[in-house]
């Protein structure tokens, strides 16, 4: 009873920060290296463990919300993979843009990948529903933090992002939307994480 209540003093930070040693792999059964903390000439491991969100059992009120939801989850996970991608290639292409020197580079580069990126893209993105584009619109904002209006503007220009944002309020879109997972976005954002943590 004793060790469990130092293990729960050390997870809730009771036990002193300097007390933390690391245990050689070879004491431990496994072989695996870990922190510990002495405490009172005892030896205390020390194993974090990772966030874990709890989702309770959705419950629906009728049939309406419950397709409503289910085509939600079936457009995010369309959605989401574009979403990551577009996140990873944002921030690489970032990155390699800050490295050129003039603006005639720059503006080679971007065109090469825009060139690559519809290459590659082009048919996909265009079978994406509206719903589910809208979704996309907004899962590029979490996961770049920058609205798309903002890509396009740093990429592009002023003109070119205005230019989509006239077109897009024409069908209905909004490149300006910013990703509010606590508010209007919670169940996208609820969705991403069941997906993230594999349950979906």
């Amino acid at each position: 009873m004793q060790f469990l209540l130092l293990i729960l003093f050390v997870f809730a930070g009771a036990v002193p920060p300097d007390t933390l040693d690391v245990l050689p792999g070879d004491q431990l059964r496994g072989g695996h290296t870990v922190a510990a903390r002495v405490v009172n000439g005892d030896t205390i491991p020390v194993i974090e463990l990772r966030p874990v969100n709890v989702i309770a059992e959705r419950e629906f009120g009728s049939r309406w919300e419950a397709y409503r939801y289910n085509r939600t989850v079936r457009n995010v996970k369309v959605a989401y993979p574009y979403a990551k991608l577009a996140g990873h290639m944002f921030r690489e292409y970032s990155r390699e843009l800050m490295e050129l020197d003039t603006e005639r580079e720059r503006r080679q580069f971007i065109s090469e990948a825009e060139e690559e990126i519809r290459d590659n893209f082009e048919a996909d993105l265009k079978r994406l529903t509206f719903s589910q584009g809208l979704i996309l619109i907004k899962l590029i904002d979490r996961e770049t933090d920058q609205t798309s209006y903002h890509i396009l503007k740093e990429f592009r220009g002023a003109f070119s992002a205005v230019f989509w944002q006239s077109l897009g309020r024409i069908f209905g879109y909004n490149l300006r939307e910013e990703y509010d997972p606590y508010g209007e976005d919670r169940h996208i954002e609820e969705i991403v994480q069941l997906i993230e943590e594999g349950f979906i």
